[in-house]
């Protein structure tokens, strides 16, 4: 990558580019290129967001794989953001669940990548919201998979439009995880290994009724529960179904776009508190003549300030 490389310029390039693209975002986020790239995504979204959570071993990366295919099926190009816990030698992802990811590599419709957590607190890595940004004006669906779940894992809910909590037949999560508070995290819930019955209809029943008490003022619809068994290919077309239903929802109540600029404020807060704490942010918080920046311009912007500030 050389000059100005713009939206279409990654497009055109195939995988390649965006490869390539995400390389030099991953190195260097406060690169001019990489910033005029990303405010650019930023500006043409264009995916729905999916986010998968839930337990490990809940079989997070099969159903995944199955929606893949059904997505492609209906010629809808994919990208995976695949947030892998981090190898403590390296720093890097541990890509065990890639390997279950079965994709082809020469399809050009399919794209997956593995972000290290780097104990992250809230499960996703600090890239993820500029990575979203980029893949999400490129494909018609992204999908983040987080490491678990937990009340750390939160985080899901500031980079998805919508959020799919998986749960497993015989392994009480549904209770633990309304004791926890995770019920008020997921737009859409999954059985997942519903052929294993009766387990999975008593799983359904007690996900259903651990929803049923939950509360989200930002919902557009309630919240739908779903059987599915991804190795028989059961419930993938319905669960889709379910899934452009609640985006469609979303756009007609105007909550989307809220929904994603709360996201920007807050990843742009989390940058700067990161590296400046925050009464570094209170600094800078009420700065006018930004407001037509895209958040990864305004960051620069910041912290120039912030260092000025600092100086004097």
């Amino acid at each position: 990558m050389s000059g100005e490389t713009t939206i279409d310029d990654v497009l055109a390039g195939g995988k390649r580019a965006l490869a390539q693209a995400l390389a030099r975002l991953e190195t260097s986020l406060s690169n001019p290129e990489i910033i005029s790239l990303l405010d650019e995504a930023f500006a043409k979204p264009r995916a729905h967001v999916v986010g998968f959570t839930g337990p490990p071993g809940v079989g997070k990366s099969t159903l995944i794989n199955g929606l893949i295919k059904q997505w492609r099926l209906l010629d809808k190009t994919v990208g995976v953001i695949a947030i892998d816990p981090s190898s403590h030698n390296s720093g890097g992802a541990l890509l065990g669940d890639r390997t279950r990811m079965m994709t082809d590599p020469e399809d050009q419709g399919v794209f997956v990548r593995s972000l290290a957590n780097r104990g992250q607190l809230g499960g996703l890595s600090e890239l993820t919201f500029p990575v979203l940004v980029l893949m999400r004006a490129l494909f018609d669906v992204v999908i983040i998979e987080t490491v678990g779940v937990g009340q750390s894992e939160a985080d899901i809910t500031s980079h998805a439009d919508s959020v799919v909590l998986c749960v497993q037949p015989g392994s009480g999560d549904s209770l633990q995880f309304m004791k926890s508070g995770i019920m008020e995290i997921p737009d859409i819930a999954v059985v997942t290994k519903a052929d294993m019955e009766p387990s999975a209809s008593r799983a359904f029943s007690d996900l259903s009724g651990a929803l049923s008490l939950t509360e989200n003022e930002d919902l557009t619809q309630s919240i739908r529960v779903f059987k599915v068994s991804a190795l028989k290919n059961k419930g993938i077309e319905e669960l889709i179904e379910a899934i452009d239903s609640h985006f469609i929802g979303q756009e007609t109540q105007n909550q989307l776009e809220k929904r994603r600029k709360e996201q920007a404020e807050k990843w742009l807060k989390g940058r700067i508190c990161h590296d400046f704490g925050e009464k570094g942010f209170d600094l800078v918080a009420n700065v006018v003549g930004l407001d037509d920046l895209g958040p990864f311009a305004r960051q620069l912007l910041l912290i120039d300030r912030l260092f000025v500030t600092v100086k004097h």
